[in-house]
This record gives structure tokens, sequence and C-alpha cells, in this order.
């Protein structure tokens, strides 16, 4: 198993300084990752530098609360798009589905799936398992289904925890259709990450990405 390839590798910290994110380029780069995932004040920098790796450029979009309103995700996803961003990771409001506003939700998750599409782009919907009980996450599957976006991700790396096996299991009992899964938030093994993709995991978000590939001890919590 290559786990190279599963791996968005993320460095999301508020405080990360050009020279952390080269770092994590040139990682990606020499590992193959699938991704570079960073903070969109960061997807200049990162498009540039791999250009021409065949690495693809990814950016949060809501993050990491997902209280934004729908115009501001929306311009933000147009904008790291138009500054070389290949996915976009959105943070639904987490809130409007605890109330029970679903409609909410899914008309958001709607119009970023349609600016990503239109562009060629994938959209991957954060939902924040952390604060979901079942029913919330089947709606979500859903939602994701329906809308047509290309991955539902567990989490932030901001929330009570991260990813979790159970989130896994419930995605692929509610979801129907051929919608990918990522997991993200407390990957930090070897071990960890074949567990994940053998549960269906077709990505998985953390900044341990050489220490996995490496089966070295990870640094970073998320």
């Amino acid at each position: 198993m290559e786990l190279n390839q599963y791996i968005d590798h993320t460095y999301l910290k508020p405080f990360a300084t050009a020279g952390d994110i080269v770092r994590r380029c040139d990682e990606a780069k020499q590992y193959r990752f699938a991704s570079v995932c960073v903070n969109p004040c960061n997807v200049p920098l990162v498009a540039k530098e791999l250009a021409g790796s065949g690495v693809k450029v990814c950016s949060v979009v809501g993050f990491p609360f997902g209280t934004h309103t729908t115009a501001i995700k929306l311009a933000e996803a147009a904008e790291a798009i138009e500054n070389g961003a290949d996915e976009i990771d959105m943070v639904i409001n987490v809130g409007r589905l605890l109330e029970g506003d679903q409609e909410y939700v899914q008309a958001e998750v709607a119009a970023l799936c349609e600016l990503c599409h239109n562009r060629g782009k994938l959209l991957k919907v954060i939902i924040e398992t952390c604060y979901l009980n079942e029913e919330q996450i089947a709606a979500m599957c859903r939602i994701v289904e329906d809308t047509g976006a290309d991955f539902i991700k567990t989490s932030t790396g901001y929330g009570t925890r991260g990813a979790s096996q159970e989130d896994i299991r419930l995605f692929r009992k509610y979801l129907k259709k051929p919608a990918k899964i990522k997991a993200s938030g407390g990957i930090r093994t070897a071990a960890d990450a074949k567990a994940y993709i053998a549960l269906g995991c077709s990505r998985l978000g953390t900044s341990n990405g050489r220490e996995i590939v490496e089966g070295t001890e990870a640094k970073e919590a998320y």
C-alpha cells in the first residue's frame, strides 16, 4: 500500500511562516503526496512551489469554525482557485445544522459545489463530526450526495477531537452514492493511516505525512 498517495500534507497553523510552508511543499514533492493543504493566504506560495510537481494545491474555506457567511465562503473559494487551488475543503455552519436548519447547510454546500465544479475543481465538505450525533451525520451524508460534492471530511483539527474510526463507519453506513471520504485529525502513524484506508478513506488530512511514510515519531497533534 502506497500511503503517500492518500495524504493531504496539511499545515494550517495561524503562525505558519513562508519558510514553514516551503518546507511542507518540499516534503510533498519528495514523498509525492496527494496535495498540500494550507490557509488561503498561503495558496499563491504553494502554487508556485508545487508547479509542475503533480502535487495538488488544497485550500480550506470558512476555516476553522464554518461561521463565515455563504457569500464570504464563495469569495474565499473563488480567490483561492484564482490563486492556484485545485481543491477546496470547506467547513459547514455546524450551528445551523445543530439547530435543524438543513436547508441552509445544503444550500451553502450546493453553492460552493457549483462554484468549484464550474472551474473544474474538487470540493471536500468538513462536517466536524465531534459535535454531531448519528442522525446529523446521516443528514450530512445525504446533503453531500444531493449536492454532488466530491468528499465528505470528518474534522478541522480545531474541534474537541479529530477523526474516529466510528465516524468512517457511519459515513459508509449512510453514503449511498460514490462520494469519497477524508479522515483528518489525530492521524499520526502508518498504522493509523492504514486503518482508515482499510475502512474506505480516499484521503487523509495530516501534518505528519513525512513521519507516517518514514515510520518515525509524529510531531504534530493534527
